[in-house]
């Protein structure tokens, strides 16, 4: 049996890259971040994308990113905050791993991104309100895909990786090589 991955969803600011990391270290398991992955393969950063093409541009992007990254077994998986806007990327991280849901509230989004430069969808002038009005349209899409749903609003890195190793232990996760 291959190893089955782990795929990080949520808003943004909810931690899913620094969690993914060390989520992988503690695990022995490859990790990824999609939109650091996108960068690499444009050789551009997400806001230039933004400027060029559009959130559609990008969207396109992330999905055949999504696609190859979700074909890999065995890996950590951080994908940005917006993956799940696309039916096609749900179905791939539902079907391809354990996705994880990494819950966070609007303040701490806010404190967490408020120096953040390269966020395109922060780029408002009310950008608590964006922020309200993306968790709106993405929470009951963040919760339809995951298997497992993780708060992470204040709390040290720490404390929610072994959280999700808790929660993965109890949904039989296996890291055993096939």
């Amino acid at each position: 049996m291959a190893r089955r991955s782990i795929f990080l969803v949520g808003p943004m600011g909810a931690g899913k890259t620094t969690v993914g990391r060390r989520l992988g270290q503690s695990l022995g398991l490859e990790f990824f971040d999609s939109d650091e992955e996108i960068e690499r393969r444009t050789g551009t950063t997400i806001p230039i994308i933004f400027e060029i093409e559009g959130e559609a541009g990008f969207r396109k992007r992330e999905h055949q990113v999504l696609t190859d990254l979700t074909a890999l077994s065995g890996v950590v998986l951080a994908t940005g905050g917006g993956a799940v806007l696309l039916a096609e990327n749900r179905e791939l991280l539902r079907s391809r791993g354990t996705v994880v849901y990494l819950r966070t509230s609007v303040a701490e989004q806010l404190r967490r991104t408020r120096s953040s430069t390269h966020r395109p969808l922060l780029q408002a002038d009310d950008p608590e309100q964006r922020l309200r009005d993306l968790a709106q349209a993405r929470e009951p899409l963040y919760e339809s895909v995951a298997d497992i749903v993780v708060e992470s609003p204040g709390r040290k890195v720490g404390a929610t990786v072994k959280d999700v190793l808790d929660r993965l232990a109890d949904a039989h996760f296996t890291t055993r090589p096939g």
